[in-house]
């Protein structure tokens, strides 16, 4: 008669394979990072088969919007383009166009020299033909570029979102601007569930997918591991956010784990680049030398941090945004016939 196992060797295996499927994924990560001089730029990675290549850190467009000294916010974006982040994060509906109005102004500082220097990726919200160029247009004027390098549908968090891309004309007018040279590569974000993710991905060839990544994620409706396999499948390069757990970063405020580690652990995946929200020279700071400074997380140190997560990361108490439409943008919402949530 076979022995029953018992809650330990139960919490050995279950340890086991937690620790294995990420080291997996964290040697893939870890192979196609760039090798750099010591204090000199950041890691870069491919983004997929664009032949573009990117910094490991991206700077994300939602929170320096939320800087209110503007001058400050400039200031920001020319530091960290100086440390060696090349890639900017934005969106159509951040602060009702005021993070492009402030990024477009950062990157055409000193005759436009600041813009050559950065990918620059974007989104769209709308799902309809006719406003999906009106919103693409006015993030051209807003960013004073000529040219996207990364165009988003933004927020595919409900299931008929990819239905509706089609449908209703959005996702055609996005690839005849990219035909004609406004857009170079198109690709799609959501934070709300893996399948929605993967009823998406078949919808067209993307260049990139954006999700969230982070130590969490590892336990609860995993992005990492349903959405990164499928898209490397398809030659879709995965952008990683949320890796703080999003907002002020409720997993590091929470104190289930540090800024750093969350850093680590999502540089660690089979991602591309993770976008940060850098609101402040201190946290530009920081989060730059977390990415120069990266080595790949695994082995103790990672079942250590596994460990340490679990308990806080099964019911998703700290990925809210994946189980209620409260953190879905105010566009969005109204998208799908919801009032704004209650202030």
């Amino acid at each position: 008669m076979t022995d029953l196992p018992t809650d330990e060797t139960r919490r050995e295996f279950l340890h086991a394979g937690v620790a294995a499927t990420a080291a997996a994924a964290i040697g893939a990560a870890s192979a196609s990072a760039d090798d750099k001089k010591p204090g000199e730029g950041l890691p870069m990675r491919p983004i997929g088969n664009t032949g573009a290549r990117v910094s490991i850190l991206c700077l994300g467009g939602w929170h320096i919007g939320d800087v209110k000294d503007k001058d400050e916010a400039v200031k920001i974006m020319h530091a960290a383009i100086d440390e060696g982040v090349n890639f900017f994060d934005n969106c159509w509906d951040y602060h009702d166009g005021g993070s492009e109005e402030i990024m477009g102004r950062a990157l055409a500082a000193d005759g436009g020299k600041w813009r050559k220097k950065v990918f620059l990726m974007t989104k769209v919200c709308s799902r309809k033909g006719p406003e999906v160029r009106k919103q693409i247009e006015d993030s051209l004027k807003r960013l004073q570029t000529d040219v996207i390098d990364l165009m988003q549908m933004h927020e595919i968090n409900w299931d008929n979102d990819p239905e509706w891309v089609a449908e209703q004309g959005g996702l055609a007018e996005l690839l005849k601007m990219q035909k004609e040279g406004k857009v170079k590569h198109v690709g799609f974000t959501g934070h709300k569930s893996p399948h929605i993710h993967l009823k998406m991905m078949p919808v067209h060839k993307w260049d990139t997918v954006q999700c969230p990544i982070n130590v969490c994620d590892h336990f609860y409706r995993s992005f990492a591991q349903q959405v990164i396999p499928a898209a490397k499948k398809q030659g879709t390069a995965v952008i990683g956010m949320k890796a703080l757990g999003g907002g002020k970063g409720k997993i590091v405020k929470e104190g289930v784990a540090t800024a750093e580690e969350c850093l680590r652990f999502a540089m660690s995946q089979d991602v591309v680049s993770v976008v940060s929200g850098m609101d402040s020279m201190d946290v530009l700071k920081k989060n730059v030398a977390t990415a120069r400074n990266f080595k790949p997380m695994q082995g103790d140190e990672l079942e250590k941090l596994l460990a340490k997560v679990k308990p806080h990361a099964g019911d998703g108490r700290h990925e809210r945004f994946k189980s209620t439409i409260d953190f879905d943008g105010p566009y969005h919402r109204k998208q799908h016939g919801f009032d704004e949530p209650p202030k």
